[in-house]
């Protein structure tokens, strides 16, 4: 069956660091000359920072603890399966932004935490490339992760994720430690819920994995380096994949199982590349009239 309009969807929990992902993919569509229509995962959020902080509120008081970013009730996932679906077969959709900051949001002359109006997608992209929360998500309403083509999951360990979250957001928001492990308690329901089924619907996964002692995450002062850790990279359809290749142009690495491979955590980016340019290029080659 041929690929008319491919969807690559990066999954990943708050500070899993699927932002290194993207990044690696983003230079992967310039040498290539692939025109990716970007979108961010933080546009399907149901509620702007306002909003969802006075949801937060109405839940406690209902005393519904568990109510989080990472569940069904603070997300348009129907919103997101249709962009998906849509896209995979015309090529186009409905999308917004999510302002994060002052930078973000000054062009659009719009507050920070709020949202961009929805708009279609410009026409003309290649590809659609997703960065989120729910890139493989599945519940008793929708079914996001049917529409994409090709799907990777970035996860770290969860002592690790926890370590990067921490730090991210006492040092780039100014939140208390009290306040980030408030969160981390209150999203584990919709983690164990909503995110982790999801790496088992994944193409394949990226789990970097330190070699330092994180035994009490929430004292840590610095994030483990990548020289400092191992990635564990997981196929789930290992017959198609060169190990051989892959082993002589990743100087450390190894075979964990017949479906896992292990590199040195400074080769993560370089491992990427390698395994995903020939990937993209055959979603590339599969589309009909294909003219990049």
């Amino acid at each position: 069956m041929s690929v008319k309009h491919p969807v690559v969807a990066i999954t990943g929990s708050s500070g899993a660091g699927t932002t290194s992902v993207t990044r690696t993919f983003a230079e992967i569509f310039r040498r290539e000359g692939i025109n990716s229509a970007v979108v961010e995962g933080d546009s399907f959020h149901r509620y702007d920072r306002e909003e969802m902080k006075a949801a937060m509120a109405a839940a406690e008081e209902n005393q519904d603890l568990r109510f989080s970013h990472f569940g069904e009730e603070a997300n348009l996932l129907t919103e997101l399966e249709c962009l998906f679906r849509e896209y995979g077969e015309t090529g186009v959709g409905n999308v917004r932004r999510y302002l994060h900051d002052e930078n973000e949001a000054e062009p659009y002359g719009r507050p920070a935490g709020t949202f961009t109006p929805w708009e279609p997608l410009a026409p003309g992209s290649d590809l659609l490339f997703y960065e989120g929360l729910h890139g493989a998500a599945v519940t008793q309403k929708v079914d996001v992760a049917q529409y994409t083509d090709l799907l990777v999951g970035v996860v770290p360990i969860i002592n690790l994720e926890w370590i990067q979250k921490v730090i991210r957001d006492k040092t780039y928001r100014g939140y208390s430690s009290e306040a980030v492990i408030d969160t981390i308690l209150r999203r584990m329901p919709d983690y164990v819920t909503y995110i982790c089924p999801q790496f088992s619907r994944t193409y394949v996964n990226f789990q970097r994995v330190p070699t330092v002692d994180t035994s009490n995450p929430f004292v840590a002062r610095s994030i483990p380096t990548a020289d400092e850790s191992f990635v564990v990279i997981r196929f789930a359809e290992p017959k198609v994949i060169d190990f051989p290749y892959l082993l002589s142009m990743l100087h450390d690495s190894f075979m964990s199982r017949p479906n896992c491979i292990v590199v040195p955590g400074g080769k993560m980016e370089l491992a990427m590349q390698l395994i995903f340019t020939p990937l993209i290029l055959r979603l590339m080659d599969k589309r009909p009239n294909r003219d990049y």
